[in-house]
């Protein structure tokens, strides 16, 4: 192991932050594992600050209204933390894949308890999520928004307003999709490392192929939307200012497109049924 080492008692040595440095991240994962020495943990930890960052801007549309990115990622460093500890690696799985969900994970328990939502706007995307889904059985295709006004008993104008509304509560449903469904194990995304089992691989490849397909379904300004707001990390403001059009257009667009890739997914998860 490069650069650390314990003392020939057993004990630990002192480290400096130069030796600490020179040690590639997986042995000091190790050896923190091995020994359990707090002075490891948080060197360890804050060499994660980058993802926690990145998982932090992605999200950010559920929180904005309650807090800063800061904020957020001080709450990922904590999850991160805690997640060190639990982190089992001969499971074979990638540290990064496994604490990258749990800190969104936090991200969406903080914006649940603070119930920054009104309950008129969770109310109305129930109820536009209980239309979208009886109208996608039904026809057999995602419905059109006259097709959902009329569902809901309002105009199209009302609806698509209701709809720029309902974007965030999108997010948390789709993300409680794939709590539940994980339950089951079936939404489940394994590692791909060389270790995993054949058909883990299999079922990682049939996910991002129905993920694929189900993006690919989606009206070209919608994936610019999902592309521009979760690949690129800007925000709705700044999508409008790229596309021409308004913030709440945008917020419309966002929803719909979440809306759909929930019907999408829900379809896989639940074999069709």
């Amino acid at each position: 192991m490069t650069g650390l080492a314990l003392s020939p008692g057993g004990e630990k040595e002192h480290w400096t932050q130069s030796e600490l440095d020179e040690v590639p991240t997986a042995e000091l994962f190790q050896l923190y594992k091995q020994t359990g020495d707090q002075n490891l943990k948080w060197p360890l930890v804050m060499r994660y600050m980058g993802l926690v960052k990145s998982i932090a801007l992605q999200v950010r549309g559920v929180y904005s209204s309650f807090a800063q990115v800061d904020d957020i990622v001080n709450e990922g460093l904590l999850t991160l933390a805690v997640a060190v500890d639990k982190f089992d690696p001969d499971k074979g799985i990638k540290f990064e894949t496994y604490v990258s969900k749990r800190i969104r994970g936090a991200v969406i328990d903080l914006a649940r308890r603070q119930d920054w939502v009104p309950r008129s706007v969770r109310r109305k995307a129930r109820d536009i999520d209980q239309a979208s889904s009886e109208l996608f059985s039904e026809l057999g295709r995602y419905p059109t928004d006259q097709e959902m006004a009329s569902r809901l008993g309002v105009t199209q104008g009302q609806y698509q307003e209701d709809l720029a509304n309902s974007s965030m509560c999108n997010v948390l449903s789709l993300d409680a999709l794939f709590e539940d469904r994980e339950q089951t194990g079936r939404s489940e995304l394994p590692d791909d490392t060389a270790d995993s089992r054949p058909e883990d691989s299999m079922l990682r490849q049939e996910l991002l192929e129905t993920l694929t397909k189900a993006i690919e379904s989606l009206r070209e300004n919608e994936q610019t939307v999902i592309s521009l707001y979760y690949q690129k990390n800007l925000s709705m403001k700044e999508i409008a200012q790229v596309m021409e059009v308004s913030e709440p257009r945008i917020s419309q667009l966002h929803s719909r497109a979440i809306q759909k890739l929930k019907l999408f997914m829900n379809q896989y998860m639940t074999g069709g049924k």
